[in-house]
Protein backbone atom coordinates (compact mmCIF):
# COMPACT_ATOMS: atom_id res chain seq x y z
CA UNK A 1 0.00 0.00 0.00
CA UNK A 2 1.55 3.64 -0.84
CA UNK A 3 0.26 6.01 1.50
CA UNK A 4 -0.73 9.39 0.37
CA UNK A 5 0.88 12.28 1.79
CA UNK A 6 -1.36 13.30 4.28
CA UNK A 7 -2.08 9.71 5.90
CA UNK A 8 1.97 9.45 6.38
CA UNK A 9 1.45 12.88 8.71
CA UNK A 10 -1.86 11.01 10.47
CA UNK A 11 -0.20 7.52 10.45
CA UNK A 12 3.14 9.25 12.58
CA UNK A 13 1.22 11.26 14.85
CA UNK A 14 -0.68 8.39 16.00
CA UNK A 15 2.50 5.97 16.28
CA UNK A 16 4.08 8.16 18.17
CA UNK A 17 1.06 9.11 20.53
CA UNK A 18 0.99 4.75 20.58
CA UNK A 19 4.89 4.78 21.98
CA UNK A 20 3.63 7.17 24.89
CA UNK A 21 0.87 4.78 25.63
CA UNK A 22 2.79 1.77 25.84
CA UNK A 23 5.09 3.64 27.91
CA UNK A 24 2.55 4.22 30.57
CA UNK A 25 0.50 0.76 30.48
CA UNK A 26 3.49 -0.97 31.07
CA UNK A 27 3.01 1.38 34.16
CA UNK A 28 -0.66 1.72 34.64
CA UNK A 29 -0.89 1.11 38.70
CA UNK A 30 1.10 4.69 39.18
CA UNK A 31 -0.46 6.59 36.64
CA UNK A 32 -2.99 9.36 38.10
CA UNK A 33 -6.05 9.09 37.63
CA UNK A 34 -9.27 10.98 38.08
CA UNK A 35 -12.78 10.53 37.64
CA UNK A 36 -14.81 11.54 34.32
CA UNK A 37 -18.06 10.29 34.73
CA UNK A 38 -19.69 6.76 35.19
CA UNK A 39 -17.04 4.09 33.78
CA UNK A 40 -15.56 6.54 31.95
CA UNK A 41 -12.17 7.96 33.17
CA UNK A 42 -9.59 10.51 32.15
CA UNK A 43 -5.46 9.75 33.16
CA UNK A 44 -2.38 11.49 32.36
CA UNK A 45 -1.75 9.20 29.47
CA UNK A 46 -4.81 10.60 27.81
CA UNK A 47 -3.55 13.75 27.77
CA UNK A 48 0.02 12.84 27.18
CA UNK A 49 -1.54 11.53 23.56
CA UNK A 50 -3.43 14.25 22.50
CA UNK A 51 -0.63 16.69 22.92
CA UNK A 52 1.59 14.36 21.39
CA UNK A 53 -1.06 13.93 18.15
CA UNK A 54 -2.02 17.70 18.34
CA UNK A 55 1.41 19.06 17.87
CA UNK A 56 2.37 16.48 15.15
CA UNK A 57 -1.05 17.57 13.37
CA UNK A 58 -0.25 20.98 14.07
CA UNK A 59 3.12 21.11 12.63
CA UNK A 60 2.24 19.71 9.69
CA UNK A 61 -0.87 21.49 8.80
CA UNK A 62 -1.19 24.48 10.32
CA UNK A 63 -4.71 26.09 9.36
CA UNK A 64 -6.47 22.75 10.06
CA UNK A 65 -9.59 22.86 12.95
CA UNK A 66 -9.25 20.38 15.50
CA UNK A 67 -12.29 18.55 17.51
CA UNK A 68 -10.29 16.42 20.50
CA UNK A 69 -11.74 14.29 23.40
CA UNK A 70 -9.86 15.73 25.95
CA UNK A 71 -8.67 19.28 24.65
CA UNK A 72 -12.26 20.48 22.47
CA UNK A 73 -12.43 22.41 19.91
CA UNK A 74 -9.40 24.40 17.98
CA UNK A 75 -10.54 26.41 15.37
CA UNK A 76 -8.49 26.65 12.17
CA UNK A 77 -8.47 29.11 9.78
CA UNK A 78 -9.14 26.70 6.57
CA UNK A 79 -12.13 26.65 6.62
CA UNK A 80 -12.65 22.89 5.05
CA UNK A 81 -10.38 20.76 7.19
CA UNK A 82 -10.75 19.42 10.57
CA UNK A 83 -8.51 16.90 12.82
CA UNK A 84 -10.93 14.88 15.21
CA UNK A 85 -8.98 12.79 17.55
CA UNK A 86 -9.71 10.11 20.34
CA UNK A 87 -6.29 9.93 21.93
CA UNK A 88 -7.01 6.86 23.70
CA UNK A 89 -9.72 4.99 22.94
CA UNK A 90 -10.44 2.20 25.77
CA UNK A 91 -9.82 4.25 28.74
CA UNK A 92 -11.21 1.68 31.32
CA UNK A 93 -9.53 -1.07 29.61
CA UNK A 94 -5.95 0.52 29.67
CA UNK A 95 -6.84 1.62 33.12
CA UNK A 96 -7.24 -2.33 34.02
CA UNK A 97 -3.79 -3.89 31.86
CA UNK A 98 -6.67 -4.99 29.27
CA UNK A 99 -4.54 -4.33 25.66
CA UNK A 100 -7.15 -3.67 23.89
CA UNK A 101 -7.53 0.31 22.47
CA UNK A 102 -6.73 2.24 20.08
CA UNK A 103 -5.20 5.54 19.24
CA UNK A 104 -8.17 7.23 16.86
CA UNK A 105 -7.78 9.51 14.39
CA UNK A 106 -10.10 10.90 11.49
CA UNK A 107 -9.79 14.11 9.15
CA UNK A 108 -12.95 15.76 7.90
CA UNK A 109 -13.24 17.15 4.62
CA UNK A 110 -16.18 19.67 3.56
CA UNK A 111 -18.18 17.97 6.01
CA UNK A 112 -17.03 14.12 5.34
CA UNK A 113 -14.13 12.00 6.54
CA UNK A 114 -11.65 11.07 4.00
CA UNK A 115 -9.30 9.80 5.77
CA UNK A 116 -8.61 8.03 9.13
CA UNK A 117 -5.85 5.65 11.30
CA UNK A 118 -6.57 3.51 13.95
CA UNK A 119 -3.89 2.37 16.22
CA UNK A 120 -3.09 -0.43 18.79
CA UNK A 121 0.17 -0.25 19.89
CA UNK A 122 0.24 -3.38 21.64
CA UNK A 123 -0.72 -5.56 19.58
CA UNK A 124 1.09 -3.24 16.79
CA UNK A 125 -1.95 -2.93 14.46
CA UNK A 126 -2.39 -0.23 12.51
CA UNK A 127 -5.49 0.30 10.38
CA UNK A 128 -5.80 3.09 7.81
CA UNK A 129 -7.99 3.93 5.44
CA UNK A 130 -8.81 6.73 2.82
CA UNK A 131 -11.78 7.54 0.52
CA UNK A 132 -11.70 5.80 -2.75
CA UNK A 133 -8.30 3.72 -1.68
CA UNK A 134 -9.66 0.63 0.67
CA UNK A 135 -9.01 -0.31 4.62
CA UNK A 136 -5.64 -1.82 5.30
CA UNK A 137 -3.89 -3.48 8.16
CA UNK A 138 -0.04 -3.03 8.61
CA UNK A 139 0.17 -1.22 5.10
CA UNK A 140 0.11 -4.83 3.59
CA UNK A 141 -3.26 -6.31 4.14
CA UNK A 142 -6.16 -4.72 2.56
CA UNK A 143 -9.39 -5.79 4.55
CA UNK A 144 -13.16 -6.93 3.51
CA UNK A 145 -15.67 -7.21 6.27
CA UNK A 146 -16.83 -10.30 6.59
CA UNK A 147 -18.71 -12.43 4.20
CA UNK A 148 -21.78 -14.42 6.11
CA UNK A 149 -25.78 -13.34 5.41
CA UNK A 150 -27.31 -15.26 8.04
CA UNK A 151 -27.70 -13.47 11.67
CA UNK A 152 -27.80 -16.59 13.77
CA UNK A 153 -23.69 -17.25 11.91
CA UNK A 154 -23.38 -13.55 13.02
CA UNK A 155 -20.71 -12.80 16.01
CA UNK A 156 -21.69 -8.91 16.78
CA UNK A 157 -20.78 -6.70 19.21
CA UNK A 158 -21.92 -3.69 21.10
CA UNK A 159 -21.43 -1.77 24.03
CA UNK A 160 -22.99 -1.74 27.32
CA UNK A 161 -21.88 0.26 29.97
CA UNK A 162 -25.22 -0.78 32.80
CA UNK A 163 -24.78 2.52 34.94
CA UNK A 164 -28.50 3.12 34.32
CA UNK A 165 -29.13 5.89 32.09
CA UNK A 166 -32.18 5.38 29.24
CA UNK A 167 -29.30 4.88 26.32
CA UNK A 168 -28.02 1.92 28.89
CA UNK A 169 -31.34 0.52 29.67
CA UNK A 170 -32.64 0.71 25.94
CA UNK A 171 -29.18 -1.25 25.04
CA UNK A 172 -29.72 -3.94 27.48
CA UNK A 173 -33.36 -4.45 26.12
CA UNK A 174 -31.66 -4.79 22.73
CA UNK A 175 -29.13 -6.71 23.91
CA UNK A 176 -31.89 -9.25 25.28
CA UNK A 177 -33.68 -9.36 22.11
CA UNK A 178 -30.49 -9.75 19.40
CA UNK A 179 -28.59 -12.25 21.58
CA UNK A 180 -31.21 -15.05 20.83
CA UNK A 181 -30.49 -14.41 16.99
CA UNK A 182 -26.94 -14.23 16.35
CA UNK A 183 -24.49 -16.58 16.86
CA UNK A 184 -22.51 -14.49 19.67
CA UNK A 185 -22.24 -10.90 21.17
CA UNK A 186 -19.18 -9.55 22.07
CA UNK A 187 -18.24 -6.04 24.31
CA UNK A 188 -14.92 -5.03 24.04
CA UNK A 189 -14.67 -1.66 25.75
CA UNK A 190 -13.24 -0.16 22.52
CA UNK A 191 -15.41 1.29 20.17
CA UNK A 192 -12.80 2.28 17.42
CA UNK A 193 -11.23 -1.40 17.68
CA UNK A 194 -14.72 -2.84 17.38
CA UNK A 195 -15.18 -1.08 14.24
CA UNK A 196 -11.38 -1.47 12.89
CA UNK A 197 -12.01 -5.77 13.74
CA UNK A 198 -15.29 -5.17 11.71
CA UNK A 199 -13.98 -4.22 8.44
CA UNK A 200 -11.17 -6.41 9.60
CA UNK A 201 -13.98 -9.28 9.27
CA UNK A 202 -13.38 -10.25 12.84
CA UNK A 203 -16.49 -8.93 13.92
CA UNK A 204 -20.17 -9.37 11.09
CA UNK A 205 -21.86 -6.58 12.52
CA UNK A 206 -21.84 -4.06 15.57
CA UNK A 207 -24.51 -1.53 17.03
CA UNK A 208 -23.99 1.01 19.59
CA UNK A 209 -25.59 4.33 20.42
CA UNK A 210 -24.11 7.38 23.01
CA UNK A 211 -21.27 7.88 20.79
CA UNK A 212 -19.32 11.20 19.97
CA UNK A 213 -18.18 11.86 16.82
CA UNK A 214 -14.52 10.89 17.97
CA UNK A 215 -15.98 7.51 18.36
CA UNK A 216 -17.26 7.07 15.28
CA UNK A 217 -15.17 9.18 12.57
CA UNK A 218 -12.03 6.74 12.16
CA UNK A 219 -14.02 3.38 11.98
CA UNK A 220 -16.94 5.01 10.36
CA UNK A 221 -14.66 5.28 6.92
CA UNK A 222 -12.85 2.31 7.64
CA UNK A 223 -15.78 -0.60 7.49
CA UNK A 224 -17.47 1.90 4.63
CA UNK A 225 -13.84 1.40 2.57
CA UNK A 226 -13.99 -2.01 3.99
CA UNK A 227 -17.29 -2.63 1.23
CA UNK A 228 -19.52 -2.91 4.95
CA UNK A 229 -22.90 -0.53 5.34
CA UNK A 230 -23.47 2.20 8.34
CA UNK A 231 -26.72 3.99 9.54
CA UNK A 232 -28.36 4.92 12.52
CA UNK A 233 -31.00 3.67 14.34
CA UNK A 234 -33.52 5.13 12.32
CA UNK A 235 -31.80 3.35 8.63
CA UNK A 236 -30.68 6.51 7.74
CA UNK A 237 -26.94 7.05 6.71
CA UNK A 238 -24.86 6.64 9.32
CA UNK A 239 -23.36 10.29 10.43
CA UNK A 240 -20.52 10.93 13.09
CA UNK A 241 -22.86 13.33 15.00
CA UNK A 242 -26.20 11.37 15.55
CA UNK A 243 -24.33 9.06 18.37
CA UNK A 244 -25.77 6.01 16.59
CA UNK A 245 -24.64 2.93 14.64
CA UNK A 246 -25.65 -0.42 12.89
CA UNK A 247 -22.67 -1.22 10.35
CA UNK A 248 -21.87 -4.86 8.87
CA UNK A 249 -21.77 -6.33 5.40
CA UNK A 250 -24.35 -5.69 2.99
CA UNK A 251 -26.97 -8.66 3.95
CA UNK A 252 -26.38 -8.52 7.97
CA UNK A 253 -26.58 -4.70 8.30
CA UNK A 254 -30.04 -4.33 7.50
CA UNK A 255 -31.38 -7.92 9.27
CA UNK A 256 -29.56 -6.01 12.55
CA UNK A 257 -31.58 -3.27 12.05
CA UNK A 258 -35.09 -4.79 11.31
CA UNK A 259 -34.04 -6.65 14.91
CA UNK A 260 -33.47 -3.17 16.50
CA UNK A 261 -36.39 -1.19 15.07
CA UNK A 262 -38.88 -2.44 17.43
CA UNK A 263 -36.84 -2.16 20.46
CA UNK A 264 -37.60 0.82 22.40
Amino acid sequence: MARSAILNVMVSAAIKAGKSLTKDFNEVENLQVSRKGPADFVSKADLRAEQIIFGELQKARPTYAFLMEEGGEVAGTDGQHRWIIDPLDGTTNFLHSIPLFGVAIALERANEIVASVIYNPIMDELYTAEKGGGTWLNDRKRLRVAGRRSLSDAVVCTGIKTQGTANDALQLRQLGHINPAVAGIRRSGSIAMDMAWLAAGRYDALWEAGLAPWDVAPGMLMVKEAGGFVSDYAGTTGSVWNGQIVAGNEILQPLLLKELKPIQ
